[in-house]
């Protein structure tokens, strides 16, 4: 189940609060105003928009926005109760056979639970089941790893486009040297473009494709428990057994806890 990710606008809030912050403490609201240029801002903007559409066939660049929105989302999928449902399954098909588990296809949420189970009562056989598995894995890290490239690449553009308005900002002030007027101006566009692209680059383009990365090998590292439960499940493994080998994936800091919670319940018996 997919919920809110709450640390990644509160990580921009912060970092964009400390910027404005600091400016503000160290020269007011007539400092702050000095940092904001609307021509800067388009020369950064525009040479990275400009640069993804060289490097990126449009199908790609359509979905940015639904790759991006998944740095605002997390997966609060338990694994415990991952390891209970699959448990759960190893005993209704010690019980009543590996064809009884079709009742349980309604109560599945997760599509991959589904696919393995599905494979496991048709009588797939295990090895084949870990390679069909397998291949979606490889076939989403590639799926996710295409659109945080994305980001990744508009990480390296901005600090060089913010380089490009540089020489552009110095090039206006060097051929208006004699009009003293112009020179706080050109000087300001030299300076800031470099400021907003390093911003762009540091606070919100690398940060995403970092948090995207992190969410994919989350994902991979439940599906691969996934594998290990239905390949259990269909092999007619002991639910204890199976319980102990999944149980292995988990924190070291949760598998203590379930050892104490056992233990209590030992002695209270």
């Amino acid at each position: 189940m997919k919920k809110f990710d709450v640390l990644t606008p509160i990580g921009l809030v912060i970092g964009i609060g400390m910027v404005i912050l600091g400016i503000v403490s160290s020269g007011g609201l007539t400092g702050f105003a000095a940092f904001v240029s609307l021509s800067s801002l388009l020369i950064v903007l525009g040479g990275v928009l400009g640069a993804l559409l060289i490097s990126f066939p449009m199908s790609d660049l359509k979905g940015v926005f639904q790759v991006g929105k998944q740095a605002f989302n997390t997966n609060d999928q338990n694994l415990k109760e991952l390891i209970d449902t699959f448990v759960s399954l190893s005993e209704k098909a010690r019980r009543e056979g590996l064809l009884s588990l079709e009742a349980e296809m309604e109560i599945l949420e997760d599509p991959f639970i589904k696919k393995g189970v599905l494979l496991a009562i048709d009588g797939v056989e295990p090895e084949v089941i870990n390679d069909i598995m397998t291949a979606e894995i490889i076939a989403m890290e590639e799926r996710h790893a295409k659109g945080r490239s994305i980001f990744e690449k508009a990480g390296e553009f901005a600090p060089a486009w913010g380089m490009i308005g540089t020489l552009i900002g110095l090039v206006l002030m060097l051929k208006s040297l004699n009009d003293p007027a112009t020179l706080g101006p050109n000087m300001a566009l030299a300076l800031l473009t470099t400021l907003y692209g390093s911003l762009m680059s540091n606070l919100l383009l690398y940060p995403i494709a970092s948090k995207l990365s992190v969410k994919t090998e989350k994902e991979v590292f439940i599906k691969q428990i996934v594998i290990e439960g239905v390949i259990g499940v269909q092999a007619g493994q002991n639910p204890k057994i199976l319980e102990e080998k999944l149980g292995a994936f988990l924190p070291v800091n949760e598998r203590l806890k379930e050892k104490v919670v056992e233990e209590e319940g030992v002695l209270n018996a």
